[in-house]
């Protein structure tokens, strides 16, 4: 048995050994974060300025001979440490998981969504900031133009799409409410409020919006809905319906042939275009198609489209040097849809 002063005298040596353990760690991690936060190969900080940050900013004493420790444990951690030799030596931090191009990428998608709102990109581009060193984060800010685009004000789609991602590793049935805009600029409930049924199977960005594709057991069809309309989002006890629709299912494909997510009839048609069309085709429908030579200046291709109003609107676009060709049925639609369109004029 240990006399109670002993006693007393080997419990406070562990608690000091315990908080200098702690100490070391946490002196570990605020190096690492130093070096995410400040350094990279045009920023370099050496042993004496990081002792001086963890003084400063951190209330944390060290010296130089601990700090080249402290770099061999990041450094073995995982963390690209690089040092560099000579006149101005220093350490900084070489690779990260995004380069700054990525980051760019990343923060231009933010921006040009319309299903996140505005309130929602400013986080999410301030997270995205965070993975790379204060300079480069200065330069992404420059490139952040949020203000006055088109956002939506749904905070719900976020909640949507984590359901529906849930609903489908779980192999679950979900319910919604389906809203449609009025000339008031409110969202009113579809069907008088009720509530849609569907499998989901995946979602897909497309025009700058984020779509559910699901399968609607009811009809027996694949169907596609606007995440950012949908309201009251649940996930229902009831295994998902449409296996077999979905086996072979080709996303890809199906946002080839779909205008703006706007369904129709599926149907091969033939178009004739002008040979300075050949880049808005592949844009359109991909390197896989064959562009077949019609004389000089001209090419056909067939491709698989969902015939719809916004079909026609694209062909109407390109303009006169792209006709559809076959079959005739689609061009008897289009001349019709284009005489409907006069009489507004």
């Amino acid at each position: 048995m240990y006399d109670q002063p002993d006693y007393i005298c080997i419990l406070y040596g562990e608690k000091v050994f315990a908080m200098a353990s702690f100490d070391q760690k946490l002196r570990t991690l605020r190096l690492m974060q130093i070096l995410l936060d400040r350094t990279d190969d045009r920023h370099i900080l050496n042993a004496s300025e990081l002792c001086r940050i963890l003084e400063q900013k951190y209330d944390i004493s060290t010296d130089r001979r601990t700090i080249y420790t402290e770099m061999e444990i990041l450094e073995k951690f995982g963390l690209d440490i690089q040092q560099k030799k000579g006149k101005n030596p220093g350490y900084y931090i070489g690779a990260r998981d995004f380069e700054l191009p990525e980051l760019k990428l990343l923060v231009d998608a933010v921006q040009s969504s319309k299903f996140i709102t505005e309130k929602k990109s400013k986080e999410l581009i301030q997270k995205l900031e965070k993975l790379c060193c204060r300079t480069d984060a200065a330069i992404l800010s420059k490139y952040v133009f949020i203000v006055n685009r088109p956002k939506t004000e749904n905070e719900t789609v976020y909640y949507n799409v984590d359901y529906i991602h849930n609903a489908i590793y779980e192999n679950k049935v979900i319910t919604f409410q389906y809203a449609e805009w009025t000339v008031m600029k409110e969202l009113k409930l579809k069907k008088g409020g009720a509530f849609y049924v569907v499998s989901p199977w995946a979602l897909t960005w497309d025009d700058e919006n984020y779509y559910l594709v699901a399968y609607d057991a009811a009809a027996g069809i694949i169907k596609h809905y606007r995440v950012d309309k949908m309201q009251h989002t649940e996930i229902l006890d009831e295994e998902r319906k449409g296996e077999e629709s979905f086996r072979n299912f080709d996303l890809a494909a199906f946002a080839k042939k779909t205008f703006g997510m706007y369904g129709g009839v599926d149907t091969e048609v033939t178009l004739e275009c002008r040979n300075e069309l050949a880049g808005v085709i592949i844009d359109r429908f991909g390197h896989d198609v064959w562009l077949v030579p019609q004389g000089k200046n001209h090419f056909t291709v067939r491709v698989l489209v969902s015939v719809s109003p916004q079909f026609f609107g694209w062909i109407t676009g390109i303009g006169s040097g792209m006709k559809i060709a076959e079959p005739e049925n689609v061009k008897q639609q289009y001349k019709d849809y284009m005489l409907d369109v006069m009489k507004n004029y």
